[in-house]
């Protein structure tokens, strides 16, 4: 006689094997993201904690709702085995739901499944969409810098940069440092897809994998970063992209531009010293210019930082604090940079999305850009010759 208790037992299963009323499942999976809040309750108007975010095991990625969580929290990238939560559906993909009858505990990284990079599909970037993992991609590091972030009190090291395939670029968060090089052909496996200001974005961390191989049929650098300027009202259609290249002229320098002031912290603008995340600071004196460039189609904003508004202007940030005691107005400042920068024929290429406000691109490069005036004369005159009957 077959045991009653062992037919109800839950089954190990991986994220990517998780179905809505599959009966008790049993899952070892990776906090990515968490969030403590309260709600209250219809019944008695009471509030009750509740921790919501997403898991992963490197087969996929699943969103949680932990009701009534451990009072001490739980911090990203913990492990824990999951035993019999509810698996639910929230927008076509599984969500589990831990509640009183669920059993929810740490799990050491040895539990966590061992994933054979042969197992997951290889996938092109434009295939790539929201809240993807579970793939493995091969591309060219177009380009990568650092930058220091502040993680609540912490303060870590990110790694930020563009990949390409035959199929497009897609822009790259590294939370770990896996010695990424432009040129280099990789092959990434363990990485997920967020979105970050509207666009898409691959975010690599600690269960990330990086292997390299020749990949010789894969774009060079130079094929991605020279290509040919786009409209900028195709630009506005398409949204931006992670990798774009426009030609214009400047029509306006938007405020604040020049001399800027911002938080030590989280390096935002700062308006009489007070920061609106961190409070009141000590600002730090920064350069920067919110280009205005226009082709005739449309028009973008150029949000060029420090060492672009000083090659562009011809002024150092020291220059100008120098002249600050003679000079204390900012306002001066910015009408000097618009004054140099008025009319003048730019091409820029870099990262470009699109919000309320049109498409806006921070630059990796800025180049003068004037025009081959004999060509462009050529051109005008052979639409102008008429046709012949």
């Amino acid at each position: 006689m077959a045991d009653p208790d062992a037919a109800n037992a839950p089954r190990e299963v991986r994220l990517r094997d998780l179905r809505p009323m599959d009966g008790p499942v049993e899952f070892v999976a990776r906090v990515v993201s968490c969030e403590r809040r309260e709600v209250t309750r219809k019944s008695d108007g009471g509030r009750r904690p509740l921790l919501s975010g997403l898991l992963t095991d490197g087969t996929a990625t699943v969103r949680f709702t932990w009701w009534d969580p451990p009072r001490e929290g739980i911090e990203r990238g913990t492990v824990l085995r999951a035993v019999g939560p509810e698996v639910g559906e929230y927008r076509g993909r599984p969500e589990v739901t831990f509640g009183w009858k669920s059993r929810v505990g740490p799990a050491s990284e040895a539990e966590l499944p061992r994933i054979d990079p042969a197992e997951l599909p290889l996938k092109a970037l434009h295939e790539l969409g929201p809240a993807d993992d579970g793939f493995r991609v091969r591309a060219r590091v177009v380009r990568v810098t650092e930058r220091s972030v502040s993680v609540g009190e912490e303060r870590r090291i990110v790694h930020e940069g563009l990949l390409a395939d035959r199929s497009g670029a897609l822009a790259f968060t590294a939370w770990s440092d896996f010695g990424l090089k432009p040129g280099e052909a990789v092959e990434v496996v363990g990485g997920y897809v967020r979105t970050f200001r509207g666009s898409f974005e691959l975010a690599l961390d600690e269960r990330s994998a990086v292997r390299r191989f020749d990949g010789l049929d894969l774009p060079t650098p130079s094929d991605v970063l020279d290509a040919p300027p786009r409209r900028m009202s195709d630009l506005e259609e398409d949204g931006g992209g992670p990798s774009v290249s426009v030609e214009g002229r400047v029509v306006a320098l938007l405020p604040p531009s020049g001399l800027v002031y911002r938080c030590p912290d989280c390096r935002r603008s700062v308006q009489g010293g007070v920061c609106r995340v961190h409070g009141p600071v000590t600002p730090e004196p920064d350069l920067r210019a919110r280009i205005v460039l226009d082709d005739g189609t449309g028009a973008v904003t150029v949000q060029a930082g420090r060492a672009e508004t000083e090659r562009l202007w011809g002024t150092t940030l020291a220059e100008v604090r120098a002249r600050l005691r003679e000079q204390p107005d900012p306002a001066a400042f910015e009408a000097e940079l618009g004054d140099r920068l008025l009319g003048r024929r730019l091409r820029v290429g870099g990262a470009g999305s699109k919000d309320d406000f049109g498409v806006t691109i921070v630059p990796d490069r800025i180049e003068p850009a004037e025009l081959d005036l004999d060509a462009t004369a050529e051109r005008l005159a052979a639409r102008l010759v008429p046709r012949r009957p």
